[in-house]
């Protein structure tokens, strides 16, 4: 069966350094025409746009492209490209081990507020924010001409964190405590075990609390029961599997270890609205 394609930073790296590329957004994109099916990355992706019109989908939610708006995106998340017109910005690639060997913590990059799973990282940036970060991207595109490593990844991580204090989640106004720990290690957690695991008492008992607690901490920080995050990321598996032709519902069904094609048809219209055939037919337009 087929899988979503997972896109390679070598694939689409067309410099010396494979597992770093940064350019203006028009050069990538003459140089990756036809990447513009759903896909998924091995690696970092990052673009601030100057120019242009259009949308991007980032795991089957849609964006229109503005002026000064930055998107982030981890491995593994689904996404494709309706640009029109004349684009203008820049683009970040970056692999997973990128700052090995700069960082102490090797997820001090991935705990990042702009790479957290709780909010949406897609982001307007104000001019004055936008005239900073265009300058900032500008240097590290003259760094990467001199392939100069380590000023490299000081420079993208100095970016990253400017980025980063931009950014205005919805958590603003709720302190970086204990609770919030818990909730990105339950994050983690769901996305290792979603298929076996579907109980929040599951997650609770890995996590060394209550369901009760795991619930209340959810429903603070997320608006949400742990029950409505577990069912939410396994939709979300399910989206990205029906948009595969050649996998029928009775395998996205089985993959995703549900008893029965029924049982996953209630559970997937209960949350979407629409049945995965409607689903399916409305991405296959």
């Amino acid at each position: 069966m087929a899988k979503i394609p997972v896109i390679e930073q070598c694939t689409v790296s067309y410099k010396e350094n494979k597992d770093f590329l940064v350019d203006r957004l028009e050069v990538y994109l003459e140089q990756n025409k036809n990447l513009v099916f759903p896909h998924r990355h091995n690696f970092y992706h990052m673009v601030l746009f100057l120019a242009g019109g259009g949308s991007h989908e980032i795991d089957f939610k849609e964006y229109a492209v503005e002026r000064g708006q930055v998107y982030m995106m981890g491995p593994g998340q689904v996404h494709s490209w309706m640009f029109q017109g004349e684009m203008k910005g820049f683009i970040v690639n970056f692999d997973i081990d990128y700052f090995k060997t700069l960082l102490v913590q090797q997820d001090y990059v991935e705990r990042l507020g702009i790479f957290s799973s709780l909010t949406e990282s897609v982001f307007v940036l104000d001019e004055y924010q936008l005239r900073e970060i265009i300058n900032l991207f500008s240097q590290l595109l003259e760094l990467n001409d001199r392939v100069t490593t380590d000023l490299q990844r000081t420079l993208l991580l100095f970016i990253l964190l400017k980025l980063d204090q931009a950014y205005a989640p919805s958590l603003e106004g709720k302190s970086l405590d204990y609770h919030l720990v818990l909730i990105k290690n339950f994050l983690a957690l769901l996305d290792q075990h979603f298929k076996e695991l579907h109980l929040p008492k599951e997650y609770a008992e890995l996590l060394f609390v209550t369901p009760n607690h795991l619930n209340a901490v959810c429903k603070e920080y997320m608006g949400l029961q742990a029950g409505e995050v577990i069912r939410n990321r396994i939709l979300l598996e399910a989206k990205r599997l029906l948009i595969l032709p050649d996998w029928t519902i009775s395998q996205v069904s089985y993959e995703l270890n549900f008893n029965d094609n029924s049982y996953f048809t209630k559970f997937f219209k209960k949350i979407a609205g629409i049945t995965p055939e409607e689903f399916r037919r409305s991405q296959w337009k």
